[in-house]
């Protein structure tokens, strides 16, 4: 006899067809985006190729990687995402181990503090001269230190020790002579895994990602990240696509550009991408079990 009835053998079915849709849906523009970099744009752009490669070419890779730019872009970004993560998660995990815990003074008011900031901030022109003011404009730390500590991520992540660190355990270490910040480092940080590795990867996506801050805050060139880069890229060749149909018989000039402006397009989504597309499924197992207890409300 099955265990299971008619009903939950038909719930089952719609669960793992609705699972399907939602797989598919998210994995068609990944698939799409990848062919489409190394496909024909005439056949891209006709519809001949809607999912797997036609006439594969490479020249838009080709043509991204040796642009000298992209290497100084994804040096810059490696070395803001690395320092960030590690400066983030240095300021994010004790305050928020702090707030975990019941005997700390005054904690209502600052979760009150730090809620409001999810709510309102002090805008665009106000953070930027207290960037200038801290002389970090056309530096690495103008990407790095704003924004450090999100007031999301700090919430989670306490829920995360208030759900996971017993106080009983918190009382024997005390009992066995341990100091606060032998307790935090020895016990507290083992054991919670999974949320440093939820919180490393969200900031980790976040400053591989910067591109604002950047816009804002840095002129060297030498100091741009990849992202930045990137658009740099895109710009200089729809630019070099107009200039070109701006040009009396320039017919099959124009053609190239624009074939060559689509094909860079999506190369460089592969390129800024690919890295955290690596990364992710080694953070996964964390990912999930850090989400679901950090996002547990008390």
């Amino acid at each position: 006899m099955s265990r299971f009835s008619l009903s939950d053998r038909a719930f089952e079915r719609i669960n793992f067809f609705f699972v399907l849709i939602i797989t598919i849906i998210i994995l068609y523009p990944l698939i799409f985006v990848i062919s489409a970099s190394i496909s024909d744009p005439q056949a891209v752009n006709s519809g001949k190729m809607w999912l797997w490669p036609v006439d594969i070419t490479f020249d838009g890779f080709v043509r991204v990687f040796q642009n000298k730019a992209i290497w100084v872009g994804y040096r810059n970004t490696i070395i803001y995402t690395i320092i960030g993560v590690c400066f983030h998660l240095f300021m994010l995990l004790p305050a928020a181990y702090a707030l975990s815990r019941k005997e700390l003074m005054a904690k209502k008011f600052f979760l009150w503090f730090i809620l409001i900031t999810m709510l309102f901030n002090g805008g665009l022109i106000p953070t930027y001269l207290v960037v200038k003011s801290l002389g970090m404009v056309d530096t690495m730390w103008a990407i790095v230190i704003p924004g450090a500590i999100g007031a999301w991520s700090l919430l989670v992540a306490r829920t995360f020790f208030q759900q996971t660190i017993p106080d009983q355990l918190v009382e024997a270490s005390k009992i066995d002579g341990a100091s606060d910040f032998y307790l935090f480092i020895k016990v507290v940080l083992p054991l919670s895994l999974p949320i440093i590795a939820v919180m490393a990867l969200f900031h980790a996506v976040a400053l591989w990602n910067q591109y604002f801050n950047a816009l804002i805050y840095l002129s060297n060139e030498n100091l741009y990240p990849l992202q930045l880069i990137l658009r740099q890229i895109l710009i200089l060749n729809e630019v070099s696509a107009s200039s070109a149909a701006s040009l009396a018989g320039g017919a099959q000039s124009f053609a190239e550009q624009v074939k060559t402006a689509s094909l860079v397009k999506y190369a460089v989504i592969i390129v800024s991408a690919l890295p955290l597309l690596i990364v992710y499924p080694f953070l996964q197992r964390f990912f999930v079990k850090g989400v679901l207890i950090g996002s547990v409300k008390e």
